[in-house]
């Protein structure tokens, strides 16, 4: 066994190495940026050291920074974690070629499966099922437009070196695949630096399901059984169980084969994760399932798999690295009741599921017999719009389905957060949907339950408003109070009114919407509504003084209110003139009008890139564009102007 480790990762997965690494005696070397300096995951290191900028590719990605200092350090190895360079080859020669051992499988098979066209070909010489679609060399885009004609619509564009969704679009009509194959590429060449696509036939009922194998370097190789995977938004998993519902013992065995088959055509050694698309429009069946890709590293979601085997994967990776056999046979890989992991993001599912940025205020978790919690934040950390936004894992374990699926729910609705928006209520919901449940879903419910799920904007919550600015009223009375001042609601400008109930109108801010609120005064102090509705009681208030904004909590729904004159000031707006503003922090990827250009409704104005995805800003109505405040390739905060459209008064 290795007797050090330098963990080229931050975050969540960087916390989950230390843990198993700290258990077998391991020396740990943490890196960390300068946006990540009091993450925890720094602290829970044996030493750590700046590697760069919050900038990933002048920090995490860069290697020979991450070589420099494993060497430095005196680390023995370097695990990668996933993403950033965990299936990088260029990455795991570098390690070799330094006397560093890299925990995961050699350069030559992650280079095998990094380009899924690649990939499909040597499934296809292995045996291995493979959706039918254009996976060769040609990118003429009318050769494409032809390939997906004859393939058949609808058809995914995906990216050559893709994941997770990124550079990946379907397309259901002809007239629409040129437009969604130049967007695809330029997020394939911004994700991975590397445009190319193929094509593929688009499963109508698609079940996302993958296989957990572990191969050493004595040519066995095995599977930890599967993993479901379909509850996904874009391409991005968010609720994943294991095993799979429907999944019979004959069709994991099946899925197993050709998973491990997969694995050895590549020679390889390690953690991977085969991943199948299966058409469930009858069932799971085993002639109805193909390799979709070979995710070279551990996954997001392998606590599932560690709960209903109670194995550690990651020591697995360690002693498979070192140079030791699997420790178990495949007749021997247990399978102990069922799994499921939610994954907490800091986004705003009734926004579109925009990233979210800003400190945490609160952060408690929830406990409870079952429960796991894999999180690489605090209360007081910073969530910051150079990484991905996801804040933690909530695992929940249970012998039954139902059982499993009973403790994730009731952990959520536990869970307390507070400062960046989050999908938390959205995770509750979906915890509890029927047909969830029920096992009746696919890759596509969660878009075709948007609405059910509160994924869409909601209505203002009335009482969590009128608690808010009962809340800073009270701030308010008692900060003139403390100046040895009498609070009178009375004022010189209506001296008619002296005795009785006073009655007052209260301006704020309720995210972002121009509330008036009623103030009634009486011997007991103010009483605060909001078009009648009183303060809820159930709502928990955080960091009321912060910026003058109280923060609520409330059904896992966040709600937060201004009481400021400046409100006023920010909402209001001259008639008919839209300000087109950034949705998030991030970078202005493409302007496609300039100051002058007429605009239709609806019409693309603008790409915004935030944390690796793209965001597109369209004209509200028509009109003109009176003015362009920002640049391409500039950095834009959350809610700037990017952009004025005035009324076209009809000159030319």
């Amino acid at each position: 066994m290795f007797s050090s480790v330098l963990i080229a990762n931050r975050g969540e997965i960087a916390c989950r190495i230390a843990r198993t690494a700290r258990r077998l005696g391991l020396r740990i070397v943490a890196v960390y940026s300068e946006a990540d300096a009091g993450a925890p995951f720094v602290r829970l290191a044996d030493e750590a050291h700046l590697i760069g900028p919050p900038q990933a590719s002048e920090s995490y990605l860069a290697i020979d920074r991450l070589i420099s200092m494993a060497q430095r350090a005196g680390a023995d190895c370097i695990h990668p974690g996933y993403g950033f360079l965990s299936e990088n080859p260029l990455f795991a020669e570098a390690c070799a070629a330094a006397g560093i051992v890299f925990v995961g499988p050699p350069a030559a098979s992650i280079r095998a499966m990094g380009l899924k066209d690649k990939a499909k070909a040597l499934m296809q010489g292995a045996g291995v099922p493979v959706v039918p679609g254009y996976h060769g060399d040609e990118q003429d885009a009318d050769f494409l437009s032809r390939a997906a004609a004859k393939i058949g619509y609808p058809v995914l564009v995906k990216a050559v070196a893709g994941g997770g969704g990124k550079g990946m679009r379907r397309v259901d009509r002809a007239e629409d695949f040129t437009e969604a194959l130049h967007a695809a590429r330029r997020e394939a060449a911004a994700a991975f630096g590397d445009s190319r696509v193929l094509i593929e036939k688009y499963v109508a009922t698609p079940r996302h399901i993958e296989i957990q194998v572990f191969a050493d370097g004595f040519g066995r190789c095995i599977h930890l059984h599967e993993r479901d995977c379909s509850l996904q938004r874009r391409h991005q998993k968010v609720i994943e169980e294991a095993p799979a519902p429907g999944m019979s013992s004959e069709l994991r065995a099946a899925m197993g084969l050709a998973a491990t088959a997969a694995a050895q055509a590549v020679g390889y050694v390690g953690a991977g994760t085969v991943e199948f698309i299966a058409d469930a429009s009858e069932g799971l069946r085993s002639d109805r399932f193909w390799f979709m890709e070979m995710n070279t590293r551990l996954q997001v979601e392998h606590p599932v798999t560690e709960a209903v085997t109670g194995l550690d994967l990651v020591e697995w990776q360690f002693r498979i690295a070192a140079g030791e056999a699997l420790p178990l046979a495949q007749a021997r890989v247990p399978l102990a009741g069922h799994a499921v992991e939610a994954r907490l993001y800091a986004e705003d599912p009734e926004r579109g599921f925009l990233p979210s940025t800003g400190k945490i205020i609160a952060f408690d978790l929830p406990d409870g017999e079952g429960i796991r919690i894999d999180t690489g934040v605090e209360a007081g950390s910073q969530v910051t719009p150079y990484y991905d936004p996801m804040i933690g894992k909530v695992i929940a374990h249970g012998s039954t389905r139902d059982e499993a699926l009973d403790r994730l729910g009731a952990a959520l609705a536990r869970m307390r957060i507070a400062g960046p928006r989050t999908n938390l209520a959205f995770l509750i919901a979906l915890s509890r949907a029927p047909e969830f449940r029920a096992g009746a879903f696919d890759t596509g419910f969660i878009a075709r339950n948007l609405s059910a799920l509160g994924a869409v904007p909601q209505p203002m919550d009335k009482a969590a408003a009128a608690c808010g600015i009962d809340r800073l009223l009270r701030l308010e009375i008692e900060a003139l109070t403390r100046t040895g001042a009498a609070f009178t609601p009375w004022d010189a400008t209506d001296g008619f009114q002296l005795t009785g109930q006073r009655v007052i109108t209260v301006p704020a801010a309720v995210d972002e919407e121009l509330v008036l609120a009623r103030a009634t005064f009486g011997p007991d102090g103010p009483a605060v509504t909001v078009d009648g509705v009183s303060p809820a009681a159930d709502a928990e208030i955080f960091d009321a003084e912060r910026n003058g904004e109280v923060l609520l909590l409330r059904h896992g729904r966040q709600t937060i209110v201004r009481r400021a004159d400046a409100a006023i000031a920010d909402l209001d707006h001259e008639e008919g003139v839209a300000l087109i503003k950034a949705p998030m922090h991030g970078k202005v990827l493409a302007l496609f009008v300039a100051a002058g250009s007429k605009v239709a409704k609806g019409q693309r104005l603008a790409i915004i890139e935030a944390m690796k995805m793209e965001h597109m800003l369209s004209a509200p109505s028509d009109g003109v564009v009176a003015e362009v405040a920002a640049s391409e390739g500039a950095q834009v905060a959350e809610n700037a102007v990017v952009m004025r459209i005035e009324p076209d008064d009809g000159r030319e």
